[in-house]
């Protein structure tokens, strides 16, 4: 088998087992890891990257272009004389030209059974939908958006209480093989191609902190599945609006879903959502169809705490629900 000079594309949690088990390869040589710009966040520090330290263990040289589409950025490209370039949660649009540039091309893995859920936002995308089973798919890169034939695919099942931050991590360790198996077949010349069906083609954009608020009025389900998909980010956000306080900004971070007895159940149509109730410790939210009973929470400036930690605290009053303030776009 050929060995192959590999270029890693990567940036997120996705990308780093699969970067490190390509630098770790004995049979193919990554030459270069391009990755996202550092960014400052407050108190002007840098968020650390952790794709970097591990390719500086391995003297790998690191690029950071802030628009990698740019026509300068091809020709140190072309320098590194690519057999292939791997892509993994990268965060930028490749032009055709660099997309081309390897003598195999470019591939990606991408978090997803594609053709469902195309897009930036995949993970969050199958557990906001209550997905059963998960995946990651292999192709190869083309101009249109996750659009390229298929490599390899591989699949897990979904855990019911799965967040978007566990989902990535699970599905990161799952792209591993598969992707190792790609390169390898591509090494060789036996790579098969699958082209995707058009028809079953769904797409899924990026988020912003806006996408994090709650909305009560929405069916129970949807709201534990949405708690669960904005983990670890946006986050699950909702404030508290409790009379003669000023509004409290609220994680909520764990909810289950809850059908009381009918002699107890309060009538959902007499109870507007986001209305509070608490129980011997337990705390209940109406949603638009029937209560979430809230697990853990975290209130704004103060650590993630127990329904019950929290109600010892700041027990609920008549009156108190959840709702909405804005959140600017991010």
């Amino acid at each position: 088998m050929k060995s192959l000079r590999i270029a890693f594309l990567g940036t997120g949690p996705l990308a780093r087992p699969v970067f490190e088990a390509l630098r770790e390869s004995p049979h193919h040589q990554v030459v270069a890891l391009i990755t996202q710009p550092s960014k400052t966040g407050r108190g002007h520090h840098q968020h650390e990257n952790p794709l970097i330290g591990l390719a500086q263990e391995r003297n790998i040289p690191v690029f950071q272009p802030s628009r990698i589409r740019d026509a300068e950025h091809a020709t140190w490209l072309k320098a590194l004389d690519l057999d292939l370039s791997v892509v993994a949660a990268y965060g930028q649009i490749l032009s055709r030209e660099i997309l081309d540039l390897p003598r195999l091309g470019t591939i990606n893995v991408h978090a997803s059974l594609l053709p469902r859920y195309r897009g930036a936002t995949p993970i969050h995308a199958a557990v906001l939908a209550g997905d059963e089973v998960a995946g990651v798919t292999i192709i190869r890169l083309v101009p249109k958006l996750d659009a390229g034939p298929m490599l390899g695919v591989d699949q897990l099942d979904v855990d019911a209480h799965e967040t978007t931050g566990s989902l990535e991590a699970r599905l990161a360790q799952l792209a591993v093989p598969l992707t190792l198996r790609v390169v390898d077949q591509l090494a060789m010349g036996e790579a098969q191609e699958t082209i995707q069906d058009e028809t079953f083609a769904t797409h899924v954009g990026k988020l912003t902190k806006q996408h994090g608020l709650i909305d009560w009025s929405k069916p129970a389900i949807e709201i534990e599945r949405h708690i669960r998909g904005m983990q670890p980010w946006p986050g699950p956000q909702t404030v508290l609006f409790s009379e003669g306080k000023a509004p409290l900004r609220v994680s909520i971070l764990q909810g289950n879903v809850i059908s009381l007895s009918p002699m107890t159940e309060p009538s959902s149509q007499q109870i507007p959502p986001g209305q509070l109730r608490s129980e011997s410790g337990r705390l209940f939210a109406q949603t638009g169809d029937r209560q979430l009973e809230i697990l853990t929470l975290q209130p704004e400036g103060k650590r993630a705490m127990s329904a019950a930690e929290y109600l010892r605290g700041r027990p609920v009053k008549p009156g108190d629900y959840l709702g909405t303030l804005a959140i600017a776009p991010q």
